[in-house]
């Protein structure tokens, strides 16, 4: 595989950051996923000053989103994100839930997508690299992959139009290789011999 095709963690396109829409983060996922103590505190020190100067409750329930997003891995919806909170135990309502993502992506903490559905998908970004997304049409997986050539192409067109780029968004469309095999054994079934 190209290294200009593997992402911050080694792992190149349709590695181990795959996640598919249906995909379920149970509370063992969830606490699998290697959390760096270091980054969180910067985090809700971040998150900290941002309730500060908008004038807003500093509440447990806030802090638990906020550590259970950073516990996880790959890309999440809001109704994942709530039933595995309840499956932990932990007393959130789903107000809270969409209210705290919003300020999360608000101050940057959070990014959130829209990969072609009307269900967005979240994930945290405070520390990550920039990174794109291959999204199935089919069974809407999400697969990241980092490409440098990106990052050149942007700072050229900031440059050639005179631009600051802050950061981009890239999502390309198409058919995974598991939807095509079963797109194809179907096929084959359905055709007379």
């Amino acid at each position: 595989m190209p290294a200009d095709l593997v992402d911050e963690a080694g792992q190149g396109v349709g590695g181990s950051s795959e996640t598919g829409y249906a995909a379920k983060h149970t509370p063992s996922a969830a606490s699998e996923a290697s959390l760096n103590t270091d980054k969180l505190e910067e985090v809700k020190k971040l998150f900290t000053a941002h309730l500060e100067n908008k004038g807003l409750r500093k509440t447990g329930e806030r802090y638990a989103i906020l550590e259970e997003i950073y516990a996880r891995s790959g890309h999440f919806d809001v109704e994942e994100l709530y039933a595995g909170m309840k499956e932990r135990g932990l007393q959130v309502s789903r107000a809270t839930v969409y209210n705290t993502l919003d300020l999360l992506v608000e101050q940057g903490l959070v990014s959130k997508h829209q990969f072609g559905r009307n269900l967005a998908q979240y994930e945290k970004s405070y520390g990550y690299r920039q990174h794109d997304h291959v999204i199935c049409t089919e069974c809407h997986k999400v697969v990241e992959f980092c490409d440098p050539r990106i990052h050149g192409i942007q700072t050229m067109v900031g440059d050639l139009l005179n631009f600051h780029i802050l950061h981009h968004s890239l999502n390309l469309y198409g058919i995974c290789g598991d939807c095509r095999a079963k797109a194809e054994a179907a096929a084959r079934q359905n055709t007379p011999a």
